[in-house]
């Protein structure tokens, strides 16, 4: 593997050992710094979201979402969820996943950049990339078809290293 690839994977599926509060916890310092340098507010209603989206690197829904701000608080409302999921969906703290209508974190909000996403179609772990040839190579494409891309989300389903490693139920 090259270091141009390694370079590209943004996160990826989480191994043995792996410290899942770490994750969450950097995710959260990450997007309160950046929320404060961008002049935008990072509410506690935001940050609980985020959090909850954080909560396992499988993509949730937005029902499930409110469903869990239910149980914190007893009330939340449809509208409350969607403004904050548009809040970090702007900010680029979280992704869509239009194939699966649910959201990720984002792994580097720092940098505007196309995502690539890998999805396990049998535990829902999702890995993120960031493969600036992929990107180019899609814009060049998409131009000589006259074509303006404005977003450049790839969703690709397969198997997560554990689940290729796991015998057939």
């Amino acid at each position: 593997m090259s270091s141009e690839t390694i370079d590209s994977v943004v996160s990826a599926f989480p191994g043995k050992g792996h410290d899942h509060g770490r994750c969450i916890s950097d995710a959260l310092a990450e997007a309160e710094r950046l929320c404060l340098a961008r002049g935008r507010r990072l509410t506690a209603l935001r940050r609980r979201v985020l959090e909850l989206v954080w909560e396992s690197h499988q993509p949730v829904k937005a029902y499930d979402l409110l469903e869990r701000l239910r149980a914190d608080s007893g009330s939340a409302a449809p509208p409350t969820v969607y403004r904050a999921l548009d809040f970090l969906l702007a900010e680029r703290l979280i992704h869509r996943l239009a194939s699966l209508n649910a959201y990720v974190g984002c792994a580097q909000p720092a940098h505007q950049h196309a995502g690539q996403f890998l999805i396990c179609r049998a535990c829902q772990a999702v890995a993120e990339l960031d493969d600036l040839a992929v990107s180019e190579l899609l814009t060049e494409r998409a131009s000589q078809l006259g074509f303006a891309l404005t977003d450049q989300t790839i969703e690709l389903e397969g198997l997560c290293p554990r689940c290729r490693r796991r015998p057939d139920e």
